[in-house]
């Protein structure tokens, strides 16, 4: 582009795709996807999009429809029209009042310890149960 933008890929809105979409450059996607996202830039999720599938990509802007868990490297953005049933992580988290969001999220500006959401176990076995913290306390002691 003659701007110095990135080239970005876009999958408009009478388009389905089943399977997995690689890229390295940013993608806007405004269809539908059954499958997974897995892209080293920047995407963006439209309005009239509807995602079935996990997404991992540096930085996102969610407009509409996500069902299934959100990995960023840097931002997750949700604007008011967007719909997130999954778990979320990055480093970074813009949410616009309106917003449906239904799972746990992780936000840590360090970026270390970034990783796939993953399901806790103890906690669905033993709901009523607290965990254990050998320091004591709540926060603990030094």
């Amino acid at each position: 582009m003659s701007n110095g933008q990135e080239s970005k890929s876009l999958i408009a809105a009478d388009v389905e795709i089943i399977g997995t979409i690689k890229s390295s450059s940013g993608v806007r996607i405004e269809g539908k996807l059954d499958g997974e996202l897995i892209c080293s830039a920047d995407a963006s999720i439209g309005k009239s999009a509807a995602i079935k599938g996990n997404l991992s990509v540096n930085s996102i802007v969610v407009e509409g429809l996500v069902q299934g868990n959100i990995t960023a490297k840097d931002k997750i953005e949700m604007k008011s029209t967007a719909k997130v049933h999954g778990d979320i992580v990055a480093k970074r988290l813009s949410v616009e009042d309106g917003v449906t969001f239904i799972g746990r999220s992780e936000v840590n500006p360090s970026g270390s310890g970034i990783a796939a959401p993953k399901p806790e176990a103890s906690a669905a076995a033993a709901p009523d149960a607290k965990p254990e913290n050998p320091a004591g306390g709540i926060f603990g002691r030094r």
